[in-house]
Parts: C-alpha cells; sequence; structure tokens
C-alpha cells in the first residue's frame, strides 16, 4: 500500500522536444501557430458542416466526426508542449499524466479507425452509387462512429489501468513532450512485461486491421476506377484517393514507427520527432486534405459567407 501511495503521489518533469534553448521561442511561436490553424481549422469544419445543409451526407458527418477527433487530440497534447517552451521545468502531477496518457490514446486509436470507416466509406461511394445512401445510412454511420469510439475508449482504459499499476521509483523525467507510453514504461521500476504485450497487441490491432481494411478498400476503389470511361471522372476520383492516402501514409507510418517496436529496439529520440507528425501535423493538415480541395466545400462555405454577409448587412441597416 505504501508502493501505491508514492505512486499516487509522483510527479513528473516532461523533457520536451529539444534541449536547445535558442530554439524554444521559435518553436513556441511554430506550434501555436500550428494549434491555432489546428483548431480553427478542425472546427471550422465541424460549423461549415453543421450550417450547410448541402453537406448533410454520410461522408462529411464522418469529416466532421473527424474533425472533432483532431481537435480534440491536438487540445491533449500542444497546450502542454507549449507551456514547456516558455517554462524552466514543466511539471505534470502523476494524475494529469495519467489523464494526458488516457484521452491521448482515446483519440489516437479512435483516429485509426476513423480512417478505416472514410475509407469504406469512399469505396461504397465509388463502387455501388446507387445504393451509397442505403448502404451509409446515417444509423450505420452512428454505429459505425460509436463502434471508432468504443476501441479508442477500450484501448485506453487497458492500457491505463494496466499503467497505474506500476511502480515509478526512477529518475523523474519524462523524455518525451507529453506522457506518452514509452518513455513511461522506461521510468518503471516495476516489470513493464505485460504492459509491452499489450502495447504491441492493441498497437497492431489499432494499426494493421484498420491499414487492411483501407487497403482493401483501395484496391476495390482502383479496380472500379479503371472501369471509368471517362477521364475525367478517372482524373477527379484518382485525386481525391491520393489526398486520402497521403494523410494515411504519414500518420500510420508515423505511428507504427513509434509503437511497433520493443521498447528496447525503439530510440526516443526519434519517436518524438515521428510522434509530432501523427499527433500534431496531420490533425492541422486534414481539413487542408479533406476539405479545402473539395469542390463542394468551397460553394458551402461561399455560401456561408454570403448567409452571413447578408444577415450583417441587414442588422446594421436596422
Amino acid at each position: 500500500m505504501e508502493e501505491v501511495n508514492q505512486t499516487a503521489l509522483a510527479e513528473f518533469i516532461l523533457f520536451g522536444l529539444i534541449e536547445n534553448p535558442k530554439l524554444q521561442l521559435p518553436l513556441f511561436l511554430i506550434f501555436l501557430g500550428v494549434y491555432l490553424v489546428t483548431v480553427v481549422g478542425n472546427m471550422g469544419m465541424i460549423i461549415l458542416i453543421l450550417f450547410s445543409s448541402q453537406l448533410h451526407t454520410p461522408m462529411y458527418y464522418l469529416l466532421s466526426s473527424l474533425s472533432f477527433i483532431d481537435c480534440c487530440q491536438s487540445t491533449v497534447i500542444t497546450p502542454k508542449m507549449l507551456a514547456n517552451f516558455v517554462t524552466e521545468m514543466n511539471v505534470i502531477s502523476y494524475p494529469e499524466c495519467m489523464a494526458q496518457f488516457y484521452f491521448f490514446c482515446v483519440f489516437a486509436a479512435a483516429e485509426c479507425h476513423m480512417l478505416a470507416v472514410m475509407a469504406y466509406d469512399r469505396y461504397v461511394a465509388i463502387s455501388n452509387p446507387l445504393l451509397y445512401n442505403v448502404t451509409m445510412s446515417y444509423q450505420v454511420c452512428f454505429w459505425m462512429v460509436a463502434g471508432v469510439y468504443g476501441m479508442g475508449l477500450l484501448s485506453a482504459t487497458v492500457h491505463t489501468i494496466f499503467l497505474i499499476r506500476l511502480l515509478f521509483c526512477k529518475v523523474n523525467i519524462i523524455n518525451h513532450y507529453f506522457c506518452d507510453l514509452v518513455p513511461l514504461l522506461e521510468l518503471s521500476c516495476s516489470s513493464t512485461f505485460i504492459n509491452e504485450v499489450l502495447a504491441l497487441s492493441f498497437s497492431a490491432f489499432n494499426i494493421i486491421v484498420p491499414v487492411m481494411i483501407i487497403l482493401s478498400s483501395y484496391v476495390f476503389i482502383i479496380v472500379n476506377i479503371l472501369h471509368i470511361q471517362s477521364a475525367g471522372g478517372r482524373y477527379k476520383a484518382f485525386s481525391t484517393c491520393s489526398s486520402h492516402i497521403l494523410a494515411v501514409s504519414v500518420f500510420f507510418v508515423s505511428l507504427a514507427f513509434m509503437y511497433l517496436q520493443p521498447s528496447s529496439v525503439s530510440s526516443l529520440g526519434q519517436g518524438k520527432f515521428s510522434s509530432v507528425f501523427y499527433s500534431i501535423v496531420v490533425p492541422m493538415l486534414n481539413p487542408m486534405i479533406y476539405s479545402l480541395r473539395n469542390k463542394d466545400v468551397k460553394v458551402a462555405l461561399k455560401k456561408l459567407k454570403q448567409k452571413i454577409s447578408f444577415l450583417t448587412t441587414k442588422h446594421s441597416f436596422n
């Protein structure tokens, strides 16, 4: 019982991304800008989809869910990271650290499965366009999104339960910019075998299964695209797929590099920079990749601006 109390009262120090003090301010400004773009982009996408009736389709329902996940994931990590750039010693309490890890795990796992669901949605839209609204009904989409969050909650709950059972009695400096699993296991002075097995098992499930779904979906998508007679139609479909594949590749490659290898083999220094992509950069890029290049979104944004301008003008005259 005494060991449990010691662990519960522990504090950690987040080492941060880099050690060079000359780069702290420039990096603070860069990541502050990235965070603001992420929040504005994702929240703006949610609001645009909510108030644009022409975007009330399964595709954009899933996109709004992805935007919510990205916004939450970035908010869990980036503010604490920004604090580390401007404070001399970035202390985080044990409960705060476990909470940060829990919610990061929820949204990271949820994003993996959400990308797979979105790939399946595109497969249905291209292969069976006449049955799209039936196959991807709002009820089906609701249960898919519920399953996505269920996977994230299950993974995070299991990881966190076994993580809080560990005793931390070594150096309390976490060699990372947030409370991630691998650097936390490095600090434990009790056996981490079960945690590493669970990490590999859940990481394999949350990465390999969605990747297989995405690859399978795109194989069928490409086969169907090759049967399209119109060159313009093929180009448009390939353009949409290339954007999705780019975002998926950056996210899953960086995620796999960090988690699909034993902690004895992985490099925390390299892992920190790879995690920047899936935890900070990808949430910023997703609204641009999935939305800003989309004609329907541009039209909806233009109509919303006109509506706001009309209401503003009307209010000023009154």
